[in-house]
Protein backbone atom coordinates (compact mmCIF):
# COMPACT_ATOMS: atom_id res chain seq x y z
CA UNK A 1 0.00 0.00 0.00
CA UNK A 2 1.36 3.38 -0.72
CA UNK A 3 1.75 5.44 1.54
CA UNK A 4 4.67 8.28 1.48
CA UNK A 5 5.10 10.12 -1.67
CA UNK A 6 8.73 11.92 -1.78
CA UNK A 7 9.65 14.58 -3.90
CA UNK A 8 13.02 15.92 -5.16
CA UNK A 9 13.55 20.35 -4.97
CA UNK A 10 15.18 21.49 -7.81
CA UNK A 11 13.32 20.21 -11.02
CA UNK A 12 10.38 19.26 -9.59
CA UNK A 13 8.90 21.05 -6.63
CA UNK A 14 10.26 24.39 -9.43
CA UNK A 15 12.41 25.53 -12.39
CA UNK A 16 14.98 26.42 -10.49
CA UNK A 17 17.38 26.48 -13.66
CA UNK A 18 17.78 30.30 -14.13
CA UNK A 19 18.50 30.99 -10.44
CA UNK A 20 21.00 28.05 -9.78
CA UNK A 21 22.49 29.45 -13.45
CA UNK A 22 22.77 33.27 -11.66
CA UNK A 23 24.09 31.98 -8.01
CA UNK A 24 27.03 29.95 -9.86
CA UNK A 25 27.53 32.43 -12.09
CA UNK A 26 27.90 35.51 -9.41
CA UNK A 27 30.68 33.05 -7.59
CA UNK A 28 32.39 32.30 -10.68
CA UNK A 29 32.50 36.14 -11.75
CA UNK A 30 33.91 37.09 -8.46
CA UNK A 31 36.89 35.09 -9.68
CA UNK A 32 37.12 36.07 -12.69
CA UNK A 33 35.94 32.77 -14.13
CA UNK A 34 33.93 32.22 -17.04
CA UNK A 35 29.92 31.30 -17.05
CA UNK A 36 29.13 28.14 -17.10
CA UNK A 37 28.44 26.01 -19.92
CA UNK A 38 25.66 23.60 -20.53
CA UNK A 39 27.37 20.59 -18.61
CA UNK A 40 28.89 22.57 -16.18
CA UNK A 41 24.79 23.92 -15.67
CA UNK A 42 23.30 19.93 -15.29
CA UNK A 43 26.04 19.18 -13.00
CA UNK A 44 24.80 22.24 -10.38
CA UNK A 45 21.19 21.42 -11.34
CA UNK A 46 21.40 18.13 -9.53
CA UNK A 47 24.54 18.51 -6.94
CA UNK A 48 25.52 19.71 -3.49
CA UNK A 49 26.68 23.42 -3.38
CA UNK A 50 30.19 21.41 -1.99
CA UNK A 51 30.14 19.08 -4.92
CA UNK A 52 29.18 21.82 -7.14
CA UNK A 53 32.03 24.00 -6.50
CA UNK A 54 34.71 21.34 -6.56
CA UNK A 55 33.34 20.75 -10.26
CA UNK A 56 33.69 24.21 -10.99
CA UNK A 57 37.37 25.23 -9.66
CA UNK A 58 40.38 23.55 -9.90
CA UNK A 59 42.39 23.25 -6.94
CA UNK A 60 41.53 22.81 -3.89
CA UNK A 61 42.81 26.06 -2.45
CA UNK A 62 40.38 27.59 -5.03
CA UNK A 63 37.51 25.39 -3.83
CA UNK A 64 38.01 26.86 0.01
CA UNK A 65 37.73 30.42 -1.13
CA UNK A 66 34.51 29.90 -3.50
CA UNK A 67 33.37 27.75 -0.64
CA UNK A 68 34.08 30.94 1.79
CA UNK A 69 32.55 33.58 -0.59
CA UNK A 70 29.45 31.17 -1.65
CA UNK A 71 28.62 31.12 2.19
CA UNK A 72 29.00 35.01 2.11
CA UNK A 73 26.42 35.45 -0.77
CA UNK A 74 22.99 36.21 0.11
CA UNK A 75 20.83 33.50 -1.91
CA UNK A 76 17.80 35.52 -1.02
CA UNK A 77 17.82 37.59 -4.43
CA UNK A 78 17.75 34.38 -6.17
CA UNK A 79 14.82 32.81 -4.81
CA UNK A 80 12.32 34.77 -6.81
CA UNK A 81 13.62 33.31 -9.79
CA UNK A 82 12.51 29.99 -8.94
CA UNK A 83 9.15 29.44 -10.61
CA UNK A 84 7.05 27.06 -8.79
CA UNK A 85 5.45 24.07 -11.57
CA UNK A 86 2.39 24.29 -12.84
CA UNK A 87 -0.39 22.15 -10.51
CA UNK A 88 1.89 21.07 -8.08
CA UNK A 89 -0.67 22.75 -5.18
CA UNK A 90 -3.42 21.30 -6.10
CA UNK A 91 -1.47 17.44 -6.23
CA UNK A 92 -0.20 17.97 -2.65
CA UNK A 93 -3.20 19.57 -1.83
CA UNK A 94 -5.00 16.25 -3.24
CA UNK A 95 -2.29 13.79 -1.80
CA UNK A 96 -3.05 14.92 2.10
CA UNK A 97 -4.14 13.86 4.26
CA UNK A 98 -4.41 10.75 3.06
CA UNK A 99 -0.29 10.36 2.03
CA UNK A 100 2.56 11.60 4.39
CA UNK A 101 4.57 13.91 2.03
CA UNK A 102 8.53 14.44 2.09
CA UNK A 103 11.32 16.65 0.72
CA UNK A 104 14.89 15.19 -0.18
CA UNK A 105 16.89 17.46 -1.68
CA UNK A 106 20.74 17.53 -2.56
CA UNK A 107 20.03 21.43 -1.49
CA UNK A 108 21.91 22.78 1.71
CA UNK A 109 21.13 25.55 3.64
CA UNK A 110 18.59 27.61 1.22
CA UNK A 111 16.04 24.74 1.43
CA UNK A 112 14.16 25.65 4.37
CA UNK A 113 14.42 29.86 2.59
CA UNK A 114 13.11 28.42 -0.23
CA UNK A 115 9.63 26.61 1.11
CA UNK A 116 9.43 29.59 3.27
CA UNK A 117 9.15 31.74 0.48
CA UNK A 118 7.15 29.95 -1.95
CA UNK A 119 4.72 29.34 1.08
CA UNK A 120 5.53 25.34 0.73
CA UNK A 121 7.09 24.45 4.23
CA UNK A 122 3.74 22.70 5.37
CA UNK A 123 3.35 21.03 2.94
CA UNK A 124 5.55 18.47 4.13
CA UNK A 125 5.30 16.43 6.92
CA UNK A 126 9.57 16.16 6.73
CA UNK A 127 12.47 17.77 4.74
CA UNK A 128 15.66 16.11 4.54
CA UNK A 129 18.61 18.18 2.83
CA UNK A 130 22.12 17.39 2.33
CA UNK A 131 22.63 19.01 5.80
CA UNK A 132 20.75 16.54 7.23
CA UNK A 133 23.29 13.56 6.15
CA UNK A 134 26.15 12.54 6.13
CA UNK A 135 26.31 11.29 2.14
CA UNK A 136 23.54 13.40 -0.06
CA UNK A 137 22.04 11.72 -2.93
CA UNK A 138 23.05 9.44 -4.48
CA UNK A 139 23.52 7.83 -1.84
CA UNK A 140 20.68 6.27 0.20
CA UNK A 141 21.06 8.18 3.59
CA UNK A 142 18.63 10.57 2.93
CA UNK A 143 15.43 8.27 2.14
CA UNK A 144 16.72 5.44 4.56
CA UNK A 145 16.17 8.68 7.38
CA UNK A 146 12.69 9.43 5.86
CA UNK A 147 11.58 6.02 5.76
CA UNK A 148 12.67 5.36 9.40
CA UNK A 149 10.30 8.66 10.42
CA UNK A 150 7.48 7.24 9.41
CA UNK A 151 7.97 3.63 10.35
CA UNK A 152 8.11 2.28 6.54
CA UNK A 153 9.17 -0.27 3.96
CA UNK A 154 10.79 1.17 1.01
CA UNK A 155 7.58 -0.85 -1.28
CA UNK A 156 5.18 1.85 0.50
CA UNK A 157 6.97 4.91 -0.73
CA UNK A 158 7.50 6.45 -4.49
CA UNK A 159 10.50 9.10 -5.19
CA UNK A 160 9.38 11.94 -7.60
CA UNK A 161 13.10 13.03 -9.43
CA UNK A 162 14.35 14.28 -12.73
CA UNK A 163 17.80 13.91 -12.76
CA UNK A 164 20.14 10.69 -13.05
CA UNK A 165 20.82 11.54 -9.60
CA UNK A 166 17.53 10.82 -8.32
CA UNK A 167 17.66 8.04 -10.56
CA UNK A 168 20.28 6.17 -9.27
CA UNK A 169 19.03 8.05 -5.61
CA UNK A 170 15.73 5.86 -5.88
CA UNK A 171 17.71 2.77 -7.14
CA UNK A 172 20.09 2.67 -4.01
CA UNK A 173 16.75 3.04 -1.52
CA UNK A 174 15.19 0.52 -3.20
CA UNK A 175 11.86 2.70 -3.71
CA UNK A 176 9.96 2.95 -7.30
CA UNK A 177 11.48 6.12 -8.91
CA UNK A 178 8.60 8.42 -10.85
CA UNK A 179 10.43 10.35 -13.39
CA UNK A 180 9.42 13.83 -13.49
CA UNK A 181 9.33 15.38 -16.92
CA UNK A 182 12.58 13.25 -17.98
CA UNK A 183 11.59 10.61 -20.54
CA UNK A 184 15.62 9.46 -20.51
CA UNK A 185 15.29 7.77 -16.95
CA UNK A 186 15.13 4.19 -15.94
CA UNK A 187 12.24 4.85 -14.02
CA UNK A 188 9.03 2.65 -13.77
CA UNK A 189 6.62 5.65 -14.04
CA UNK A 190 6.32 9.10 -16.02
CA UNK A 191 5.01 12.41 -15.11
CA UNK A 192 5.11 15.21 -17.33
CA UNK A 193 2.62 17.24 -15.44
CA UNK A 194 1.59 17.35 -12.06
CA UNK A 195 -2.17 17.80 -13.46
CA UNK A 196 -1.79 14.27 -14.40
CA UNK A 197 -0.19 13.15 -10.39
CA UNK A 198 -4.33 12.58 -9.20
CA UNK A 199 -4.68 9.66 -11.97
CA UNK A 200 -0.77 8.20 -11.25
CA UNK A 201 -1.54 7.87 -7.90
CA UNK A 202 -4.89 5.74 -8.46
CA UNK A 203 -2.65 3.96 -10.99
CA UNK A 204 -0.88 3.14 -7.68
CA UNK A 205 -3.30 2.04 -6.12
CA UNK A 206 -4.39 0.05 -8.43
CA UNK A 207 -7.54 2.01 -9.18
Amino acid sequence: MLKLICFDCDGVLFDSRQANIAYYNAILKNFDLPSMGPEEVDYVHSHTFHQSLEYLFQSPGEVDAALAFGRTLNYQPFIPMMEEEPHLREFLDFLRPQFYTALATNRTTTTHAVLLYHKLADYFDLVVSALDVTQPKPHPESFERILAHFHLEPAEAIYIGDSRVDEAFARNAGVTLVAYRNPQLNAAYFLDSFADGPALIRTLLGG
